[in-house]
């Protein structure tokens, strides 16, 4: 079994017709070679970037190309899906309002992926204080900390990569703690989760 992932940004350009090439050449050439040597599977992460809702394109950016590149996305996998019975494309995206109509049609499954839950957000939170601990023994302690379970709980409503983020943002809090990760608090944990999610709701409500 074989998996290729695929960056989308990586085939985007400006100028005109060259994303459609692009795409064109991956499915055609990359994608169809490693599925004639036997079962493939091809994630397409933010697969929004190459099946962009048509519907809802405005007039700037060069609204032509992007339609030309959706069109390739959906030949090619019509002609792959007859081509190749061993292929299985995954597809990912943090906006699925952004994906081509025609580009879900053709999907056999849907999944929606909810946000972790608190015990999801618990597991998270751990394993990137345990990766620390690793280089970084006295952040293991805060696991321990009376005030843990405010932190797990602080982060919900947060997904896995803003979790991870938020730890990132708590270690440069301030100097003491970007020079010295020893001393990483639950207090620089609780402010940075909370800042965390103050700019996703301000995000979720911007006009």
């Amino acid at each position: 079994m074989q998996l290729l992932e695929v960056e989308p940004h990586s085939l985007t350009s400006s100028a005109m017709g060259k994303t459609q090439r692009a795409v064109s050449d991956l499915f055609s050439q990359s994608i169809a070679e490693s599925a004639a040597n036997g079962p493939t599977i091809v994630l397409l992460d933010e697969v929004e970037t190459l099946a962009v809702d048509r519907s809802k394109l405005s007039l700037d950016a060069n609204p032509i190309d992007i339609h030309r590149a959706t069109d390739a996305v959906l030949v090619q996998l019509d002609l792959l899906a007859e081509q190749h019975p061993n292929l299985l494309f995954v597809a990912t995206s943090n906006f699925p309002e952004a994906v081509d109509s025609a580009f879900t049609s053709r999907c056999d499954l849907i999944m929606e992926i909810p946000l972790p839950d608190e015990a999801a957000c618990e597991q998270i939170l751990r394993a990137c204080l345990s990766g620390l601990a690793i280089t970084f023994p006295d952040v293991a302690g805060l696991t321990r900390d009376a005030d843990f379970a405010d932190c797990v709980s602080a982060c919900v409503g947060l997904d896995g990569r803003a979790i991870r983020k938020m730890v990132a943002n708590a270690l440069a809090a301030d100097p003491q703690t970007a020079i010295n990760p020893n001393s990483l608090s639950i207090g620089n944990l609780l402010s940075a989760a909370r800042y965390a999610k103050e700019q996703r709701t301000k995000t979720k409500v911007k006009p």
